[in-house]
């Protein structure tokens, strides 16, 4: 629930578990304020608001749909309660850690000043068992996003929420938006993390999906080298996913007792999908209609009709859908994965409930992927001849569960290079059988050339043997992650860092 506070309640340290503060104005017109960095960077426009928030991270009971477990939450909920700003609001989040470990706060997809990006080790402190942490940054660019911990594999768990910045100048042609976010679930009904971890790295681990393993070399890849989007129209089918869960969710619920989202028919829907699952790519379809994809990762597209998207692990599509008449099943569908299927119920008025396993018709046809997205007038980066080149090789196996970037696991990385100001090209290979969703922190990258009609990301999922070129501007100076976003193949080591000189 939504609860409003004043900026005194909040510096007085009165903010409630997960709650959200009140906005409070901090002075009045917009200012610019430049990224802590030297050459010649863009500005960020600022509204001269602050919002003030606190968040809270502690073990809980919580009810999954009939299912209760004990797992690790923001703020006692499943997902946790959204925060919301508006593009140029600087975010004051007063974070208490109240669980038995060290943890964080990473803010996916928001592009800020690296100090506040909640990498442990890496850009802020972690956060001890006990203790706090004050972030502060504005946040610079509009779409859905969501914040989880990197910390071990503690995504695993019941740590995460939607962050949702809005676009002051979107016209919002729709009725009503939801927020619909996908996950696996283990914590509480099956083994937990550390022990999937463990049975994965001794071989031992039942895979969602085919598990095979290449080298690290560059080899194999046949003609797919040379295009910028070779590769990349789906998931792999086998190979997307390591671990078999007992449990998938939409909204914190399971199949049997789902979430309901309300509306009349004929109105407009805005759905923000957003997939925080730890090993698991969803197929998504609303039964009986038609979904348009409207954003990737927070960035505009060209409106695309489909009647299924497929979504890896920390992407985000949104879509709007015009609503029929009747009760109709959000299906997120495993890829390659047994299990029923999570399921939100949309209802317009009278009809039946859909059987728990129906399966929408929509979900029989090949789902939309990111190559079928096409960047919008002024989504673009700025058309530029990129100043290097650098690859970016995704590789291991599952016969010792070892996962690599450019044949190294984490502790022993090479870093990826940057220089503020400047444009790199990332030559992505994926020289494994498994598909990769990969994360690049504090920045968006334009699939293809910069300028070009490839969609802005942040996350990439890139299909077992896929390969991608994509140009990135340097425009935020750090030490910034680059991984996937399977928790267990980062866990494994399938992280690097893109470092500025």
């Amino acid at each position: 629930m939504t609860t409003q506070m004043t900026r005194r309640s909040v510096l007085s340290g009165l903010i409630g578990a997960g709650g959200l503060a009140a906005l409070a104005a901090c002075g009045g017109g917009s200012t610019a304020l430049r990224r802590p960095a030297a050459g010649a960077l863009p500005t960020i426009s600022t509204t001269g608001r602050t919002r003030f928030y606190g968040l809270t991270a502690r073990a809980a009971r919580v009810d999954l749909g009939g299912t209760v477990v004990s797992t690790w939450t923001y703020g006692g909920g499943v997902p946790g309660t959204v925060l919301r700003a508006s593009a140029g609001d600087r975010v004051r989040v007063a974070f208490h850690n109240e669980l038995p470990a060290e943890t964080s706060v990473h803010w996916h997809g928001l592009a800020i000043r690296n100090a506040m990006d909640g990498v442990p080790g890496v850009t802020t402190p972690p956060v001890a068992a006990g203790g706090s942490f004050a972030f502060d940054f504005v946040v610079p660019d509009p779409g859905t996003h969501w914040f989880h911990p990197h910390t071990a594999l503690q995504l695993d768990r019941g740590l995460y929420a939607p962050f949702i910045v809005d676009d002051p100048h979107e016209s919002g042609a729709y009725d009503h938006e939801w927020i619909v976010v996908l996950d696996d679930w283990t914590d509480g009904v099956g083994r937990s993390p550390e022990q999937i971890f463990a049975a994965l790295k001794s071989g031992s681990a039942s895979t969602g999906g085919a598990a095979a393993g290449t080298s690290d070399g560059m080899g194999g890849m046949g003609g797919m080298g040379g295009g910028s989007m070779a590769g990349m129209g789906g998931a792999g089918g086998a190979g997307s996913g390591d671990v078999a869960y007992p449990l998938y969710l939409i909204n914190g619920r399971a199949p049997t007792d789902p979430d309901v989202l309300r509306a009349r028919a004929g109105q407009r829907v805005r759905l923000r999908i957003i997939n925080a699952a730890a090993d698991t790519i969803f197929d998504v379809a609303l039964g009986g209609h038609r979904l348009r994809i409207t954003h990737t990762d927070g960035y505009p597209v060209r409106s695309t009709t489909t009647r299924s998207v497929r979504i890896g692990m920390g992407e985000r599509y949104d879509a709007v859908v015009t609503l029929g008449d009747g009760v109709f099943p959000l299906v997120a569908r495993p890829v390659a994965k047994s299990g029923v299927a999570p399921r939100a119920l949309v209802r317009t008025g009278a009809g039946a409930v859909p059987a728990v396993t129906a399966v929408p018709a929509e979900l029989d046809m090949p789902p939309l992927t990111v190559a079928d997205l096409h960047a919008v007038a002024g989504a673009a980066l700025a058309a530029r001849t990129p100043n290097s080149t650098q690859n970016l090789v995704l590789a291991g196996s599952m016969a010792n569960y070892v996962w690599t970037i450019n044949g190294r696991t984490y502790d022993h990385t090479v870093p990826l290079a940057a220089q503020a100001g400047q444009s790199t090209r990332l030559r992505i290979r994926n020289m494994s059988m498994m598909s990769h969703p990969l994360h690049i922190h504090g920045h968006t990258f334009q699939i293809g050339p910069a300028g070009g009609t490839g969609p802005r990301k942040d996350t990439i999922l890139v299909p077992s043997m896929g390969a991608t070129d994509v140009d990135l501007l340097a425009d935020n100076p750090g030490k910034w992650m680059v991984h996937c976003h399977n928790a267990y193949h980062a866990e494994a080591g399938m992280m690097t860092r893109l470092e500025y000189s």
